[in-house]
């Protein structure tokens, strides 16, 4: 119970929740989260190494940049990812991030033109 209490409290914060939904279709990194999500870099990072101690995300250094993904073992996470991917129309800012995912050349920072 602990660990679903747990995830729920992480998953309350916004700024996480739309990092894990942009995670769990794609693995990205700080700056394409950052210029996907429109959150000062900073921010993303501490959300980030939150979801990292929770075990929630891996990360993975390629070349000077560390990309980011969703570990898929967790039941309860997969589970609520899917029920607000079929709700996602009831959520409006992650429609936005989404839209935002499939055109996200248009909105990475300088720092991350060489990620791909």
């Amino acid at each position: 119970m602990n660990q679903l209490t747990n995830i729920y409290k992480l998953l309350s914060d916004e700024t996480r929740l739309r990092i894990i939904v942009l995670l769990y279709q794609q693995d990205l990194c700080v700056c394409e989260l950052g210029g996907i999500l429109e959150v000062p870099q900073p921010k993303i990072s501490k959300n980030l190494s939150k979801l990292r101690d929770m075990n929630l995300v891996l990360d993975e250094r390629k070349e000077k940049f560390v990309f980011y993904s969703l570990k898929t073992e967790n039941a309860v996470l997969l589970n609520t990812l899917k029920y607000i991917l079929e709700e996602l129309e009831s959520y409006p800012q992650l429609v936005i991030d989404q839209g935002r995912l499939a055109d996200k050349e248009k909105y990475l920072n300088q720092c991350c033109v060489n990620c791909d």
